[in-house]
């Protein structure tokens, strides 16, 4: 059964857990836009002091896999509504350099859509324990509902699974930002192009 978590609850996953299933879903409120919401998850790789030192350690629509595909992405999802985006971990095949990974959805092009995070609802991330690389569903172990009205934000880092004394935990951020995708990746220590 899954632990439910509120914003800045942090849970130690079970050390059981060599692959997960990260979850990410949404819907998006009904309003009078004539473009349709393209949701993006994204995962940072992180050192110990919180920078993606490396380009492919960024992991998205446009990078679907990491170094030794420690992170997969199953790819995007570009119609949105309640079945989201899916990630894989393989916490056996992280470089130890990594320290933190941070889970994070954006919306796309939400400059010339005029779209913000307040426009979505019933946003959660939902991380289950996978048994081997066929099972798909897991047995679910945390969820964090995100239910804080955004209004302005066209990026959320939702949680940050990291490692401590050589456990992972796993902390429920939702965090908002402006800026979209560019915002984070400069923040994470990349270049935007």
């Amino acid at each position: 059964m899954a632990v439910n978590l509120q914003k800045g609850q942090r849970v130690t996953l079970d050390e059981s857990m060599k692959l997960a299933l990260v979850d990410l879903g949404w819907d998006t409120n009904q309003y009078d836009g004539a473009y349709d919401f393209d949701l993006d998850a994204s995962v940072f790789l992180l050192d110990a002091n919180g920078r993606c030192t490396r380009d492919e350690d960024f992991i998205f629509y446009g990078n679907l896999e990491s170094r030794n595909q420690a992170v997969v992405h199953q790819g995007d999802n570009r119609v949105g509504g309640g079945d989201g985006e899916n990630i894989i971990i393989d916490f056996t095949k992280l470089p130890p350099e990594i320290e933190k990974l941070a889970i994070c959805v954006t919306i796309d092009d939400y400059e010339a859509r005029r779209q913000n995070f307040g426009q979505v609802q019933n946003a959660y991330i939902r991380i289950a324990k996978l048994q081997n690389e066929f099972d798909m569903a897991g047995e679910d172990q945390i969820r964090f509902d995100l239910d804080e009205e955004f209004s302005i934000e066209t990026a959320v880092v939702v949680c940050e699974i990291y490692k401590r004394d050589g456990a992972w935990k796993f902390n429920a951020v939702g965090a908002g930002y402006q800026g979209g995708l560019a915002a984070l990746v400069r923040s994470y220590g990349l270049e935007v192009e």
